[in-house]
């Protein structure tokens, strides 16, 4: 699945996926390895917590969903809107596995995100990955012994991305939530010379001047720069984003196909429409609460695939929520009442 803005989740249940204006396909790297198109956006993915369990089973259909559905064929596993953080080493593995076995044939890119406060464990994460066969692996800044300076940073990202070698490797910028304050464009300064697998940067952040200053500098790399600000897609897109990863495209990855095909042939009247639409929807949740639980209570409404309660410390979204958002929903013309299916809320009275 896909990161999120500033102040909010941005993961799913398990994955994250990115496509593109055309259905996101994958052009071959050198290395025989496959890599997103310049125009990619990526979902992040849920995982469907019972009781405080992972229900695995409803992962293949997860899949089928994005696909079919949605248009969504990029996944990014365990971020932040699928509690990757919230799991066990031994869930995290198994969430990884689910995807990439049941993605096979069906996805083009599942990227695992491996980041942890344990290197050692970081590492572990990474090997596993590459073991399963995964596209890619992102990691976060750790976040409770922070790194204050970008060598310490690249130094623990360095040693994650040498247990996994062959395997694309991605840096997951989210300072609202990590507290790690180091700008991206700093760290992309000559990050390659230290992380030879580096391939982009997830950018979950506001900060329009660090993002484009991220492109501006780079432009002879070809880094993968993947937004993770839904609402902000277009300016980004303008500013040169080759792709996003974000949790509303669970749901709204129609929608945001439409922006993307708008921008790609220089239609951007019709492409702020489309952004504005998917704008009035998010400031609406937004002002009532938005987040992880009620990212999960949405998609359950709107592809019947049940996502479950989320994991303590976080609440169940309540019902109050979720009617409004279905109310929302239905007044912007993003589903009919005949595209609601039939599943299990999850939500608290």
């Amino acid at each position: 699945s896909a990161a999120a803005p500033a102040g909010r989740s941005g993961g799913t249940d398990g994955a994250e996926a990115w496509w593109g204006a055309r259905p996101a396909t994958a052009r071959a790297r050198t290395d025989g390895r496959r890599r997103p198109d310049n125009l990619g956006v990526s979902v992040e993915g849920r995982r469907g917590l019972t009781r405080g369990e992972i229900n695995f089973s409803v992962i293949g259909q997860y899949v089928d969903y994005l696909v079919k559905e949605q248009g969504v064929k990029n996944i990014f596993v365990n971020g932040t809107t699928g509690e990757g953080l919230s799991l066990s080493i031994s869930e995290r593995r198994q969430v990884a596995e689910e995807w990439v076995t049941k993605g096979k044939d069906k996805l083009d890119q599942v990227v695992i995100h491996v980041g942890a406060l344990s290197l050692k464990e970081s590492q572990e994460l990474a090997q596993h990955a590459a073991e399963i066969g995964a596209d890619g692996i992102a990691v976060i800044a750790p976040f409770f012994l922070k790194p204050w300076t970008k060598d310490i940073l690249i130094n623990f990202l360095k040693e994650v991305a040498a247990a996994a070698p062959a395997l694309p490797f991605y840096y997951y910028h989210i300072p609202a939530l990590t507290g790690v304050k180091i700008r991206a464009e700093e760290l992309l300064d000559g990050i390659q010379d230290k992380i030879p697998t580096f391939q982009g940067l997830k950018f979950s952040d506001t900060d329009l001047l660090d993002f484009g200053q991220c492109v501006d500098q780079n432009r002879q790399q070809q880094f993968a720069f993947l937004f993770g600000v839904d609402e902000q897609l277009l300016s980004a897109l303008v500013m040169g984003a080759t792709g996003a990863v974000g949790s509303t495209y669970n749901y709204l990855g129609k929608k945001t196909n439409q922006m993307l095909e708008a921008f790609e042939r220089k239609d951007l009247s019709l492409a702020l429409n489309y952004q504005f639409c998917i704008q009035r929807f998010i400031n609406f949740v937004v002002k009532l609460g938005f987040g992880v639980s009620q990212t999960k209570a949405i998609m359950t409404l709107v592809s019947g695939i049940p996502m479950g309660p989320p994991r303590l410390p976080l609440q169940k979204a309540s019902r109050e929520f979720t009617d409004s958002a279905e109310a929302k929903l239905k007044s912007l013309d993003f589903l009919s009442f005949t595209d609601l299916k039939d599943g299990s809320l999850e939500a608290s009275s």
